[in-house]
């Protein structure tokens, strides 16, 4: 049975014979096999609950406000879902046998039966409940495919665990994440899951810091600030103090007390200036400013009018009146990851982008700051 299919039906199931099951306030559920399975289905998700994953750090120099990458690559993104060991033999054992109807005794209950109307809703009740009840064990035991083991493969207790798939905590609604619906997994202690290319990693973990760097908005420095002039250079660069490597820390406690954690960097690389009309020129030509000396672009200072600014703009032609160019900026990170369990790498760059609305007029005398 599928995933999804499962975890309809037991939404349907739970929704139908326990709104049955509670028609009556005379009927005591407690302790029935339905108020144990419901328990036991964690909210009525059996296949997709979400990652306790974390981010224990996230540090953005400068403060103010950020903002999250757009990968280069369109096609790039962390999974919308993942295994990890979840579930002992042990465990397992007590969720299903949990789960079983309540054992009653059919001629005690008769005895017991008054005739009334009440009864009879009582009755029904338990039903409701006992096939509810078989339902989720079923479903249990066709997703952790109990039938392949002895005992619930408790002989291997301490041994192992039932590697079962999560979502995304970002993408939980995520259609994607139904892509780990499959059946659960035994997996042997130290053993890698096999046939499980989405099993969880350092790598997953710095896949979800990625989407969780907090990169600092894109705000320019210019001058000459506000409105431009024609045929007069603007210099362009970035405040040292917040454009500088920021990271994400993502950790997860797995079930044998052990925990994985990886680190994700993003570095500025590059800043691309479109001016917004092809009446202008960019410094340099190709409009991409790069980090030197640990800056982008040069802050403006007395002395250096006669200068050619290594990161800016020129416009050649006025907005006329009421009119304005839409200046783009797009600032570019290089991001790389690391975890002490793996020697890690690069992920696809990615940038953030910003526009500014600039008024140019014609030449004038200028007196710059």
């Amino acid at each position: 049975m599928h995933g999804v299919s499962r975890k309809n039906s037991i939404i349907a199931l739970t929704t139908g014979l326990l709104l049955a099951a509670s028609a009556t306030a005379h009927a005591d559920p407690k302790g029935s096999g339905a108020s144990r399975a419901s328990g036991g289905t964690d909210g009525a998700d059996i296949t997709a609950e979400v990652s306790h994953i974390r981010i224990v750090q996230g540090d953005s120099k400068g403060g103010g406000k950020t903002v999250k990458l757009d990968p280069k690559d369109p096609d790039w993104e962390a999974p919308a879902c993942w295994y990890e060991p979840k579930t002992t033999p042990k465990e397992l054992k007590k969720k299903i046998e949990d789960a079983k109807p309540e054992k009653r005794d059919e001629d005690e209950e008769d005895e017991k039966d008054s005739g009334t109307i009440f009864d009879d809703l009582e009755k029904s009740n338990q039903k409701a409940a006992d096939a509810l009840s078989e339902q989720v064990v079923h479903l249990y035991e066709n997703y952790y495919q109990t039938d392949k083991y002895d005992d619930y493969n408790m002989d291997q207790q301490g041994k192992g665990y039932f590697w079962e798939g999560v979502r995304n905590p970002d993408r939980a609604d995520d259609p994607e994440a139904d892509a780990c619906s499959d059946h659960a997994i035994w997996v042997p202690k130290g053993d890698p899951p096999e046939d499980m290319p989405l099993a969880v990693s350092p790598k997953i973990l710095a896949q979800y810091a990625y989407e969780q760097l907090p990169i600092p908005e894109t705000e320019l420095s210019l001058n000459p600030d506000g409105k431009q002039t024609v045929n007069l250079d603007t210099w362009v660069w970035l405040d040292r103090s917040r454009f500088k490597p920021v990271k994400a820390i993502a950790e997860l406690d797995l079930v044998d007390g052990t925990k994985l954690s990886a680190t994700t960097t993003a570095t500025p690389e590059s800043l691309t200036l479109e001016p917004g009309t092809g009446d202008a020129k960019t410094y340099p030509a190709s409009g991409k400013c790069t980090f030197k000396n640990g800056a982008l672009g040069e802050k403006y200072s007395a002395g250096k009018k006669d200068r050619t600014p290594p990161c800016g703009i020129r416009y050649l032609r006025a907005t006329g009146e009421n009119g304005s160019y839409t200046l783009k900026a797009t600032l570019t990170w290089k991001v790389a990851w690391k975890s002490t369990e793996d020697p890690g790498g690069t992920f696809p760059s990615g940038t953030f982008s910003t526009t500014k609305n600039m008024t140019v007029k014609e030449i004038q005398s200028i007196v710059r700051d």
